[in-house]
């Protein structure tokens, strides 16, 4: 009888320590999640809706990008490399105008090419970049994930004005690829521009770009 009552409570037992040990596990995670979500943004969405809304599964993959990437700091530019993209740049948003979908296809190989130079994974391991640009650039990262895909053949179905968005809205990514200053320092200045009612447009940026007879 008394072995019974031995195993009885060591199982028991082991029922009590497995459920600690989980509620402090999930415990953990719900205090972490907050920091993700702000971390990661719209990002953190796209990879909840991936997991089927599983915030345990999204926490997880993303976690594990911060332990893995978190720990990269972006290769100085020289002046003379930084003026290259931003020539390359320029010339792209100018071609736009006749040529939309070449244009913005040639935004996400410029995109994936600075990227690699700043010393993110290189541009053919496109999910590998993607995973560790999440995690210094999330909030700039939809667009560039856009003007890839349409880079693609089942990229095509994107009209003009869906192209010209998202080569606008990536140009911010192009922004904190190619600068050297922090971040926070940048979106701090765009928060006082808004606030301000100040938007500066880059001299060499195109006043439209609306392409020719497009009606658009």
């Amino acid at each position: 009888m008394s072995t019974v009552l031995i195993v009885v409570a060591l199982v028991v037992l082991v029922a009590l320590v497995g459920a600690a040990l989980y509620w402090r596990s999930r415990s953990r995670n719900e205090l972490r999640r907050p920091a993700l979500q702000r971390r990661f943004g719209p990002e953190y969405d796209l990879t909840l809706a991936r997991h089927d809304g599983n915030h345990e599964a999204a926490d997880r993959e993303l976690a594990g990008r911060v332990e893995r990437y978190g720990h990269l700091r972006p290769h100085p530019l020289t002046g003379e490399v930084r003026e290259r993209y931003e020539t390359r740049w320029a010339e792209l948003q100018q071609r736009f105008v006749d040529a939309p979908r070449e244009a913005v296809a040639e935004a996400g190989e410029l995109l994936a090419g600075l990227a690699e130079e700043r010393g993110f994974p290189a541009a053919n391991a496109y999910e590998e970049q993607m995973a560790a640009l999440s995690v210094h650039h999330a909030h700039s990262l939809d667009a560039y994930r856009r003007v890839r895909r349409a880079a693609r053949p089942e990229g095509t179905g994107a009209n003009t004005e869906q192209l010209r968005t998202a080569l606008l809205e990536a140009r911010r990514l192009f922004e904190e690829l190619s600068s050297d200053r922090p971040r926070n320092h940048r979106r701090g200045a765009r928060r006082h521009e808004a606030d301000s009612g100040h938007h500066h447009r880059p001299s060499h940026l195109p006043r439209s770009l609306k392409p020719k007879g497009s009606g658009v």
